[in-house]
């Protein structure tokens, strides 16, 4: 296999410093997984695959359409917990689908998922650091929660048991990830905002909003209630039943008082009450506060001082999956990591797992933005080619290292989940 250039922003150790012996190459070069992918052709595969909304795009499927020859038979999954359901009731109707990386532990435990061979991913190598060493920019990166170091390679191929060093056995294959934070109007508080407490505090009463996913919503509370000082959790993102209360009676208190303005639901609700002045700071995500700004409506993804709530996807392969279509998805995941892929996903505001590809099919100006949070020396275009960010803007937060390095917690599936989604309840009814 031809040696890849070290990736600055990646993991910077090879595969052979990486995995505990020697893992062998005898891959048939057949296959495709040695240089160019194989081209399907006479005989058409199809890959189901089972998206979040996060990479549900029409235009992946007809680019891998284009590149491979590969039939992606997309679908969106409703929910992240109906994907896993579907992982586990029905395997034999899926091929490959998204997980959000919080949540693989338990499908991985109950050897739901088809262990993925690390000897088949062309990119491995490449891969970010927030993967394989659990460090960025000096910086060692939050446990707390979903930790993609602690929960992407496995001690062997059974996958039952998750291991922080990369190994030749993996649980999925990382793809897209990102640091979210509060959205605020900065033109309606008139003054700066630098901490999580923000959410909870008093002067906006009736003029938040909290997102209205349990497993999400606990998290953006957490940080809140241990920025206020009132409380210090041993993990936020795997709280205790104790802990859950805590922070479910310190959520009815405030909704009691008026403190929330909405419990949103999906991306469009956030935008609208932010762009209606009606909510001035929130739980958002990245696309939605750049979709406010292309109204004309200032709108900010506000640093914190205590940092950003990470989360991370991944494509995982479903245990049916055999002979020539499980050869296929390894093909697709290999496409999906060789850059197109990432370079469209950046443009949303999200990064790449292995970033050294994307950047290849990026615009200078579109990296330095994007990645190294420098001014935009043109505008700044969607992939579709709207106009999202003009020239001279800086991005939220500022690059790659600065804000993925301070990663606070990350979305996670608790040990206590079936209790908080009760006690969320509690919450939503109070």
């Amino acid at each position: 296999m031809k040696k890849k250039k070290k990736n600055a922003k990646g993991s910077g150790i090879t595969r052979r410093q990486m995995l505990k012996g020697s893992v062998g190459m005898g891959i048939a070069a057949g296959s495709g997984l040695l240089g160019f992918p194989h081209v399907y052709a006479k005989n058409e595969i199809v890959l189901r695959y089972v998206a979040s909304g996060v990479n549900a795009y029409q235009e992946i499927a007809d680019k891998a359409k284009q590149d491979l020859g590969i039939t992606l038979k997309l679908e969106r999954a409703e929910t992240i917990q109906a994907n896993m359901l579907r992982a586990i009731t029905r395997p034999k109707t899926l091929d490959v689908l998204d997980l959000d990386y919080g949540h693989v532990r338990s499908l991985s435990r109950m050897g739901m998922l088809k262990v993925i061979e690390s000897k088949r991913l062309k990119y491995f190598d490449e891969l970010s650091s927030i993967f394989t060493t659990g460090a960025l920019a000096g910086r060692k990166l939050s446990t707390h929660g979903g930790a993609p170091f602690l929960i992407t390679f496995l001690e062997s191929s059974k996958g039952s048991k998750f291991t922080d060093k990369p190994t030749e056995w993996m649980a999925l294959v990382p793809t897209v990830f990102n640091a979210d934070t509060l959205g605020i109007r900065p033109d309606l508080i008139k003054r700066p905002i630098r901490n999580w407490h923000e959410l909870l505090n008093p002067e906006f009463k009736g003029r938040t909003a909290i997102i209205n996913i349990p497993s999400i919503g606990i998290l953006d509370a957490a940080l809140a209630i241990e920025s206020m000082g009132k409380f210090t959790y041993k993990d936020k993102g795997n709280m205790s039943k104790a802990e859950i209360d805590k922070t479910i009676r310190i959520l009815i208190e405030a909704k009691k008082r008026g403190q929330f303005a909405a419990l949103w639901n999906d991306f469009m609700e956030s935008v609208d009450l932010m762009a209606s002045g009606k909510v001035v700071l929130q739980s958002m995500w990245s696309p939605a506060v750049t979709k406010v700004r292309q109204m004309g409506i200032p709108c900010y993804y506000q640093p914190l001082d205590e940092g950003y709530r990470g989360w991370c996807y991944g494509i995982g392969m479903s245990r049916a999956l055999t002979g020539k279509k499980l050869d296929a998805a390894y093909e697709f995941i290999n496409w999906y990591q060789s850059g197109w892929v990432g370079a469209f996903m950046n443009r949303q505001g999200y990064y790449s797992s292995v970033p050294h590809t994307a950047k290849e099919f990026m615009k200078p100006y579109e990296w330095d933005y994007w990645i190294e949070g420098k001014p935009a020396a043109e505008h700044i275009k969607s992939p579709e080619g709207e106009v999202i960010e003009k020239k001279g803007t800086v991005r939220d937060g500022g690059s790659f290292d600065e804000r993925m390095s301070r990663i606070a917690c990350w979305n996670s599936l608790m040990d206590e989940s079936r209790y908080l989604l009760s006690q969320w309840q509690t919450f939503i009814d109070a």
